[in-house]
């Protein structure tokens, strides 16, 4: 054996080598939830390195715009785009596999999690604007005083109350009575306060916490939001509802709380947030640390509100009842979540550390694709490449015999090179991606074609054997390379232009084509001369 085909077989002993060695199975590090505790941790699963895509093993397909109904968006393009880190962020942590993160045109953003069996877990975490803020209640009951005045607007708008709670009812709930406007409405039975007979203060409760039957919550918002009313509102105060309802006696309340209209501080500060279950009460908490900046924040303005009450508000709503400031609070605080969950606590704690939407997301296109569908797709598409080998396999031999056999044997090498392609770069395999596996076997063969057709030619033309071999590879050097370079073109075309899908099905056609041109070219020719080599004397070729 000369040292020319040596060499060769060197080069192709070391590509099967990397390939196989691409192809092993290792271990990988996935993050989960921890049962136990709630956390996310790292564990370490085995699998083959070749990523399935959401097609393939199932999962969630969403796509997201900025959501105009909560307030005009000036630019939504700039919106979507500062979105798309913060998605990444909470997506990075969420624990899915080979996500998918991108925008697509100006204003819609996709996501796709591979594998993810929860869509609404997953809504939650992506949709969340999270924006955290902590501001100190009405101390003072100035809302309380500018009640009277409220109630006489809709008086005079034409409003009567309906179904409200009365103030007996109140008092025997509580034990005593509840507000100075609630007794003024009780002394007026003619003219009773619309607003203030709905707001009920438990005695000795938190200074500008108003408690609203659940049923009349609705109503409640309504008033609250009329222009007249909102004029009405002290300055310098803010009304942000309960996230929860409370059960006081055997009735459901919705909680209502007068807070200053400046927090003071917010999450832009906060650093670091987790979840536990605190082991005194057994309740889900989200301990948090602020920044530096944020710390001395947070201490000077809790140093001058000791004795106050501060509620955290997370997106608009108060967690909690809020907790009294007795001292001078540093860089760490807890944010309690009741008998909520531990798992929810630990999105709560994932969305505050990826930090805050710049605006709210509304979904307009959501599709789940089951386990069962994707192995299916798997099936199938298995199937239609097994079907394309064999028909390729019994074309190729029936027609070129001995010379088709060597392509033949050479397509075995091209699959091993396209699937360690796929798994050293970190691409994902999807169902288009099949199809352009599929597709590219038939453009592996079509090279060989050409080579056998030119050699035919050099041999009609009375060229010896090993030279019509040689003269066959070169002279259909350029078609090849013009086809293939065309066809790899369109494919890059096809992945900066396209998505999900059509990315899969341009990466898989375009790593097939560069396999099928080393497994045609080079793995072919190597054959050839190791099989003139051992039969210099050989006249004619079975082509």
């Amino acid at each position: 054996m000369d040292k020319k085909i040596r060499g060769r077989l060197w080069v192709i002993a070391v590509l099967i080598a990397g390939s196989v060695a691409s192809l092993i199975p290792r271990n990988t590090k996935q993050r989960v939830i921890d049962p136990a505790s709630g956390r996310m941790k790292d564990t370490t699963v085995r699998r083959l390195p070749v990523n399935l895509g959401l097609d393939l093993q199932g999962g969630i397909h969403l796509a997201l715009e900025v959501d105009q109904t909560k307030g005009p968006v000036p630019d939504c393009a700039d919106a979507i785009q500062r979105a798309e880190k913060v998605v990444r962020t909470r997506i990075d942590e969420f624990g899915t596999t080979e996500p998918v993160v991108q925008i697509q045109g100006r204003c819609r953003l996709i996501v796709e999690l591979a594998g993810e069996k929860d869509p609404a877990r997953a809504r939650g975490v992506i949709q969340r604007t999270a924006f955290l803020e902590f501001r100190i209640t009405d101390m003072k009951g100035v809302f309380k005083d500018a009640l009277p005045a409220i109630d006489a607007a809709l008086r005079k708008a034409g409003i009567k109350p309906t179904g409200a709670a009365t103030p007996s009812a109140v008092s025997q709930l509580f034990g005593g009575d509840t507000s100075k406007a609630a007794r003024d409405s009780a002394a007026d039975a003619n003219a009773p306060g619309i607003l203030s007979s709905l707001l009920n203060q438990r005695p000795q409760g938190v200074p500008g916490e108003y408690l609203v039957p659940e049923e009349q919550w609705p109503l409640v918002d309504s008033l609250l939001q009329r222009p007249d009313v909102q004029a009405l509102i002290p300055r310098g105060f803010d009304l942000k509802w309960g996230a929860q309802t409370e059960a006081y006696g055997a009735r459901p309340y919705r909680a209502l709380y007068a807070v200053d209209s400046r927090p003071i501080i917010t999450g832009e500060e906060l650093i670091k947030a987790t979840a536990r279950r605190d082991p005194v009460t057994n309740q889900s908490v989200v301990p948090f640390q602020l920044s530096r900046r944020g710390a001395r924040i947070f201490s000077q303005e809790t140093a001058r509100h000791i004795g106050d009450f501060m509620a955290i508000i997370l997106d608009g709503r108060v967690q909690g009842e809020p907790p009294v400031i007795r001292s001078q609070i540093g860089a760490n605080g807890q944010i309690e979540m009741g008998n909520k969950p531990l798992q929810e606590a630990s999105d709560l704690a994932l969305v505050l550390r990826a930090g805050a939407l710049p605006a709210p997301l509304t979904i307009v296109d959501e599709r789940s694709i089951s386990a069962t569908l994707g192995a299916d797709s798997i099936h199938d598409g298995v199937l239609a490449g097994v079907v394309g080998i064999l028909l390729v396999v019994v074309i190729m031999i029936g027609y070129y015999r001995v010379s088709g056999a060597l392509a033949v044997a050479a397509l075995t090498l091209y699959c091993l090179f396209t699937l360690a392609g796929l798994a050293a770069f970190g691409f994902t395999l999807t169902l288009p991606g099949l199809a352009g596996f599929v597709l590219s076997i038939g453009i592996a063969v079509d090279a060989n074609v050409l080579i056998f057709e030119r050699i035919r030619e050099e041999l009609v033309h009375g060229k010896s054997l090993r030279l019509a071999v040689d003269d066959g590879f070169l002279h259909a050097m350029n078609a090849i390379v013009d086809s293939n370079v065309s066809t790899i073109l369109t494919a890059l075309i096809l992945y900066a232009v396209g998505t999900g899908p059509v990315q899969g099905f341009a990466i898989t056609l375009i790593i097939g084509i560069i396999a099928s041109m080393v497994s045609a070219i080079f793995v072919v020719k190597t054959m050839f001369l190791i099989w003139l080599n051992r039969r210099p004397n050989m006249v004619t070729l079975s082509i």
